[in-house]
């Protein structure tokens, strides 16, 4: 046998002799801008059967009762699995219980061992035929949040949707293996050949979301879904300064832990859906009026309707009558289109329109590090097409293009790509890729940045004119604008199916969130963007900056006559530190812990006590003996005495108002501590009363000139048809 064919002998014993395994990546994490953790890998357990075995040793209906008992899986399908056989009629050895028992948690894997264990000693057999294999799955410990963001892998361990697909490869990593030769018993040899391949687990990725401020979107969005039963509702919140997405949600949720039970809501409308954005596009055509010269806030015109060469039928504003004779300013705040078409279509013409809708991101993707971005369209073919578009009728436009547009607005002019990624780590190098902001293009200067701030900073604080007014924050600059616009059903615009929106951005003179938010279809007929989506806005930003620290301008002029804002603060005295950082992070309340301890013992303010949304709550954590002097500014003299009574040290107050610095220093070689009090901006200005003011997009349609299918008519004729039907809202 050794000298006969010895090599080829030799060549089959060392098959024989060769064992390999495969070393399987670990695949990258995926956090929140803070180190959060969304998704992860950990252990699972897949559950595969032995039917030869089990029919040999007369187990299948124990077999089949005790994991349906334990899967829930229906005994019909386990009877096939149980029950297997090959073509030649004999049983199988090995059957993967796929449908239930596939990934399943360590709860449910220890039910198995013990109804193996049990079974095995009622039926005096060494194995039943149920195996588990050990294998790692996907798990998202925050259930819900971001999921449609985040995406999800399926039971194989495909990567489906979202940042999951998106970065599969470098989420993915590498497998590795070992090779290397055994004896009977499958136990490697010590001088046998070795070879071998370590796995390379893949990249941890940091998003650039925040999970509270995508908490906070979460929350308003479910409250429009309550209120307004609509068939779907986006929302997304981004750093307009470098288009880093702080939140992207979407109505209806899912579970990703759970992708069969709802797996249709795992769609992206913020990138994935077109919409015909109504009255919030204005914005871009204001901007480009502004850059262009031909925007004069105080020049009058004649609202109401305006007849366009070609068309046979007017193009009318919400209010078919009008307002009379205003200026441009009043008609931005009460979303005129005649406004809009005169500075859009009459001034700037379509070769501008175009470039600057085409400047701004619209027809094309915005570069997005997610998959199946959409593009969106601008139809120019006819006069009524180019007229209607200055309104926003006409033209589909993706929420991620919106934001990235109206960023652009915000942030001196600069079209921004959107980011999503923050960074990536290498878990084998250690090495990490960030990031950074792109822009892609200078669409309007600085200057024109600034003042269309302004002007949309009158549509939310105008209390008797701006359509906006219910996204008015106190102590806030906000600007932004409404759009309600009528769905498409068929051919022709329906008259009771209406998308509605609100996009804005905040504060006015230093922005620091963009917030665009997009309700398809909410079942009120006769609602619009100002009461459904501006509200919503409203919490989400006034939250997200307090959140973030940003302290309040209390700007305000002579047209605002707005109440306090304020917040109870709530009982957390006697809590432990994380229970009441926890309460107070739910509220969006900013708080500061003085001490080391790990029990409040005092809170200032006092619990029921009042105050402005970005006052913080001081929690108290240790006796007097052992504390420092906490930063006390923007408190109250009130509160400042107070705390620095609690800690034992004087204070020297100069100004009256709120704390705006401190300094600590030694008189007559005592302790003091000095503080600048002044009052907040514009305080000296404000009013209690409250003025009441119509809301102009109460019972607003958004309707477009021609009838979709109308422009394959010859010439102008795409605008016949019914003069109701020049309507447009804001």
């Amino acid at each position: 046998m050794q000298v006969v064919e010895g090599a080829k002998w030799y060549d089959l014993a060392k098959t024989r002799w060769s064992a390999a395994e495969e070393l399987v990546a670990k695949r990258g994490a995926i956090a929140d801008r803070d180190g959060n953790m969304l998704a992860m890998d950990t252990i699972a357990y897949n559950v595969s059967v032995n039917p030869r075995l089990i029919h040999d040793e007369d187990l299948t209906e124990d077999i089949i009762n005790g994991l349906h008992d334990i899967l829930g899986i229906s005994k019909e399908e386990l009877r096939k699995n149980v029950t297997a056989k090959k073509e030649d009629g004999n049983y199988v050895v090995h059957r993967e219980v796929r449908n239930g028992g596939w990934q399943i948690d360590k709860t449910l894997a220890d039910k198995i061992r013990k109804f193996r264990e049990e079974l095995s000693k009622d039926k005096k057999v060494t194995d039943v035929g149920i195996d588990l294999a050990e294998n790692l799955k996907r798990y998202y410990p925050r259930k819900s949040l971001a999921s449609q963001l985040i995406g999800y892998l399926d039971k194989e361990g495909a990567a489906m949707t979202g940042v999951e697909a998106f970065f599969n490869e470098q989420l993915s990593g590498e497998n590795g293996f070992i090779k290397y030769e055994k004896d009977g018993k499958r136990v490697q040899l010590a001088e046998g050949e070795v070879e071998f391949k370590p796995a390379k687990n893949g990249q941890d990725i940091k998003l650039t979301i925040d999970s509270d401020i995508q908490r906070y979107v979460e929350e308003a969005l479910q409250e429009i879904v309550r209120e307004y039963a609509p068939k779907s509702a986006t929302a997304i919140a981004a750093d307009p300064n470098t288009m880093e997405i702080l939140a992207m949600a979407n109505t209806p949720q899912y579970n990703p832990n759970e992708f069969w039970i709802n797996n249709s809501s795992s769609y992206n409308h913020a990138i994935k859906s077109l919409y015909e954005p109504g009255s919030t596009f204005k914005i871009v055509t204001l901007a480009a009026a502004v850059e262009e010269g031909v925007f004069n806030p105080d020049e009058m015109y004649k609202s109401g309707k305006i007849k366009i060469k070609g068309i046979p039928n007017p193009i009318r504003d919400i209010k078919r009558e009008g307002w009379g004779t205003i200026s441009f300013l009043e008609g931005l705040k009460y979303s005129s289109n005649v406004a809009f078409v005169k500075l859009g279509y009459e001034r700037l013409g379509e070769q501008k329109l175009r470039d600057y809708y085409t400047n701004f991101g619209f027809g094309q993707k915005t570069g997005i590090q997610l998959g199946n971005e959409l593009t969106g369209s601008i139809r120019f073919q006819y006069p009524s097409e180019i007229a209607n578009a200055t309104f926003g009728q006409g033209v589909s436009v993706t929420p991620i293009q919106q934001v990235a547009a109206v960023a652009a607005v915000a942030n001196g002019g600069k079209l921004l790509q959107p980011q999503i990624v923050k960074s990536m780590t290498d878990p084998t190098t250690k090495t990490t890729k960030t990031f950074e902001p792109k822009v892609i293009r200078q669409v309007i200067s600085e200057e024109t940045s600034r003042q269309v701030g302004e002007y949309l900073e009158q549509v939310v604080s105008d209390q008797e004119k701006g359509t906006g007014k219910n996204a008015y924050i106190e102590g806030y600059r906000v600007a932004g604008k409404t759009g309600t616009a009528q769905k498409v059903i068929g051919n022709s615009y329906s008259d009771s199916k209406f998308v509605v929106s609100f996009i804005g951005y905040a504060p006015v003179d230093n922005p620091k969130i963009v917030v665009y938010i997009v309700v398809d279809e909410p079942n009120d007929p006769l609602v619009g963007g100002g009461k459904v989506a501006a509200p919503a806005f409203k919490q989400i930003v006034l939250k997200s900056l307090r959140k973030m620290g940003v302290a309040p301008n209390f700007a305000t002029d002579s047209k605002n006559v707005k109440k306090e804002v304020t917040m109870t603060v709530p009982e957390i005295t006697e809590l432990q530190v994380a229970q009441a950082k926890a309460e107070l992070k739910a509220k969006a309340m900013t708080f500061e812990l003085v001490g080391n301890g790990k029990t409040v013992l005092q809170q200032i303010p006092a619990a029921g006590a009042s105050v402005h949304p970005t006052q913080k709550i001081y929690l108290i954590t240790e006796q007097r003996e052992k504390l420092t002097i906490p930063d006390l500014k923007g408190v109250s003299l009130r509160d400042a005495l107070e705390i620095t009574s609690l800690i034992g040290i004087r204070i020297i107050p100069e100004g009256q108002g709120f704390v705006v610095s401190q300094k600590e220093e030694t008189l007559n070689n005592v302790r003091v501590l000095k503080v600048v009090l002044a009052p907040p901006h514009g305080a000296a200005a404000q009013t209690e009363s409250a003025a009441a003011g119509s809301d102009s997009e109460e019972a607003v349609k958004e309707e477009d000139a021609a009838a979709p299918g109308d422009s394959a008519k010859s010439g102008e004729q795409a605008a016949t048809g019914n003069e109701a039907a020049n309507t447009g809202a804001g």
